[in-house]
């Protein structure tokens, strides 16, 4: 029988374990004590697995939630910025207390300077 890896597995072994120790408790009364440890663990574990899928399903709520208020807060910030760039000007320096970056013209491209070889005398023939 393969190991258990994945924590459900543990809990289906275990479940397995207890029925068959509960199926011969005659022949083994002397694991009653271990056996109804372990059927503490179980239940424990089953609450702690019903714990977890509602905090996933509480996570995943939030998640949602945060999303939307990111995206109206994303609108919102944009309307915002733009309505600054309007009062000031989309050139003035204020802009850069409100990390907008202020137009500042657009770069001239770098003159190329073709290189200058030196003429060579033609062959003598």
């Amino acid at each position: 029988m393969p190991r258990p890896t994945s924590y459900s597995d543990h809990l289906n072994d275990w479940q397995l374990l207890l029925t068959a120790l509960e199926d011969n408790e005659g022949n083994l009364p002397q694991l009653t004590l271990q056996r109804e440890k372990l059927e503490s663990f179980l239940s424990q574990a089953l609450a702690r697995v019903n714990t977890q899928a509602v905090h996933t399903a509480a996570k995943q709520v939030a998640s949602s939630e945060l999303a939307a208020l990111i995206e109206q807060g994303r609108k919102l910030a944009t309307v915002l910025r733009a309505s600054v760039r309007e009062h000031y000007g989309s050139r003035s320096e204020r802009l850069t207390e409100f990390h907008i970056q202020p137009f500042r013209g657009k770069k001239k491209p770098a003159v190329v300077v073709p290189p200058v070889y030196p003429e060579t005398p033609a062959p003598a023939e």
